[in-house]
């Protein structure tokens, strides 16, 4: 290829191409053949451009040993949950891919691992294979806050919308842990796994609809679920007195503290449906109900409505013996601001309604005893508190039922000038009794008689 900048010193010829005939490049004239320059091996290598040793070898770049451990460690992961290759193939890729990132290449080792169990899981949500956080930190033995943690930021940073699990989708696979069938545990204390999956998805769909689920965890809720359903299913002496510690014990999950409180909120429930069920005699109590779960989870919807209008009942009875009980002076409409019922009792409101109403269309001029109840002055409203409405109804979520106490905020502290107004039970706490006052008297004359004998 002729060179147009350079020309040759010998005939002054401008035609100069490259001499790749050598080992060593020159640069020679095509008319007269002279050398014009000569290369040189060191800034000239032989076989092109200079490349580096990675780039010229075969090899690719092995990844690193945290890394291939993670990759184990989901494999080991997919594997004790029996998940099919799918959803182990997307585990691991999500792990590849969000190992890579700033947030995760450069954090602890205890981390990493819970990492892997937070791709696994959200793989396995993706796929529709329903599985709780409290298995993922079961398996992991980590804390589940930390767990949550991790899988929040790692959903942001891959930029996954997970779908939300319903908590009877996972029972299923959740009563695969509880190891209690004939040939692990003795036979009286055996359960079939479909049977008792199917019971403790009936139990749990009861919590549901009595507000037991809203705002709790789901694994408690199961927990409970499964051992009242292991109960009902052959409901023995041996059974009814096995307490939940033992029965983890002997199923080999490791046990839920606040599973008890579940326990006892579930049979308050079943207590109430119970209590509706016309063939049972005897007093349906939370020793004794587990008898009757088979019976109650068959009819729930028809105990539910039948539960529902007993204690409309009773909240009428109630407000009735009430209105009855109150004084039925008439009462100015200019001295009314709003009934007191409404923010009272809302439940004893309703019951009311239809009474005053009755007053309405019959034209009497008096009043009807509930409309006066509701009718009375501002000041008792300010002298009584509020009720917890929760408490009044059959079934209420638990934080209406027990709500948090609220911090009552702290007056700012005002600088003092003397020219505040004084109340009346601040001046009464300046006055003195009569003890108080021959005290002072006495004190006031052994002060002038000490004064009169220093003079």
């Amino acid at each position: 290829m002729p060179r147009p900048a350079l020309s040759c010193p010998g005939c002054g010829s401008s035609n100069i191409v490259d001499d790749a005939l050598y080992a060593q490049a020159q640069l020679v004239c095509v008319d007269c053949g002279s050398v014009v320059s000569e290369g040189a091996l060191v800034d000239d290598p032989v076989g092109g451009s200079a490349v580096s040793y990675s780039w010229s070898t075969a090899v690719d770049k092995k990844p690193c040993a945290n890394l291939i451990k993670g990759l184990q460690r989901v494999k080991a992961l997919c594997r004790s949950l029996r998940v099919h290759g799918e959803i182990e193939n997307l585990s691991q890729t999500n792990y590849r891919q969000a190992y890579q990132h700033e947030s995760f290449i450069k954090v602890s080792l205890q981390k990493k691992e819970v990492l892997a169990g937070c791709c696994v899981l959200v793989s396995c949500r993706l796929l529709n294979w329903p599985i709780t956080m409290g298995t993922i930190s079961c398996l992991l033995d980590a804390d589940p806050m930390v767990v949550g943690a991790v899988y929040q930021e790692m959903v942001k940073i891959l930029n996954i919308t997970a779908p939300i699990v319903n908590v009877t989708d996972v029972m299923e696979a959740h009563s695969q842990e509880y190891k209690i069938c004939s040939p692990q545990v003795p036979e009286e204390f055996a359960a079939n796994s479909k049977d008792l999956t199917k019971r403790a998805v009936a139990l749990v769909e009861l919590a549901a609809d009595s507000w037991i689920i809203t705002g709790r965890r789901p694994v408690p809720i199961m927990m409970a679920a499964i051992y009242l359903a292991w109960q009902s299913l052959q409901p023995t002496k041996h059974r009814l007195k096995f307490s939940l510690d033992k029965f983890c014990q002997i199923a080999k999950v490791n046990k839920h503290k606040a599973a008890l409180k579940r326990i006892t909120e579930i049979k308050e429930v079943l207590c109430k449906l119970g209590r509706e069920i016309p063939w049972v005699r005897e007093a349906v109590t939370p020793d004794n109900v587990v008898r009757q779960v088979e019976d109650i989870l068959q009819h729930r919807y028809a105990l539910l409505r039948r539960a529902l209008r007993t204690h409309e009942e009773a909240l009428l009875e109630e407000c009735q013996a009430s209105c009855e009980d109150s004084p039925t002076d008439d009462t100015a409409p200019s001295e009314i601001s709003e009934p007191v019922a409404q923010t009272k009792n809302s439940s004893s409101a309703e019951q009311c309604e239809p009474n005053a109403e009755r007053a309405k269309r019959s034209g009497d001029g008096d009043a009807d005893p509930c409309t006066a109840l509701e009718l009375h002055g501002d000041t008792q409203e300010s002298q009584v508190p509020a009720t917890n409405w929760g408490k009044r109804m059959l079934f209420a979520p638990p934080c209406v039922i027990h709500p948090k106490k609220r911090r009552m905020e702290q007056p700012e502290l005002k600088d003092v000038t003397g020219d505040e107004e004084i109340s009346d039970s601040e001046i009464d706490s300046y006055i003195r009794t009569p003890q108080e006052a021959r005290d002072f008297a006495l004190v006031q004359k052994m002060l002038s008689a000490s004064e009169s004998e220093k003079s």
